[in-house]
């Protein structure tokens, strides 16, 4: 058996769970009520943070699902997202619509990496 290691437990989730060289992080999200541009680099600076305890990075990405609260944000979103997404290494990707938490959240990223 494997063992899972996990970061940032509380009584609901964790915010990263590790396990067999694969890195799962929770949905991050951005300061609430902040722009699209300021959540979304806020999701990714998040990513960066919880990648690294995990010794990790964002050029070991695999895959990055991104949840908007309103699709009319994609430009605004991709716009930071393609500044902060290594060359070449870019993950799978997926974007979609959805109610996020609150309507004070624009954006949510999920990512899983490799350790």
């Amino acid at each position: 058996m494997t063992d899972i290691t996990r970061l940032d437990t509380g009584p609901r989730m964790s915010q990263a769970a590790i396990h067999n060289g694969t890195i799962y992080l929770a949905g991050q999200v951005g300061a609430p009520g902040a722009s699209v541009t300021d959540q979304t680099r806020d999701c990714l600076a998040k990513v960066d943070a919880l990648l690294a305890r995990a010794g990790s990075d964002k050029t070991k990405l695999l895959q990055v699902t991104i949840w908007l609260a309103d699709m009319a944000d994609f430009a605004e979103m991709n716009a930071v997202w393609d500044a902060w997404v290594p060359e070449g290494h870019a993950p799978a990707r997926a974007t979609g619509e959805a109610k996020l938490a609150t309507p004070d959240y624009r954006v949510e990223v999920i990512a899983i990496a490799a350790a």
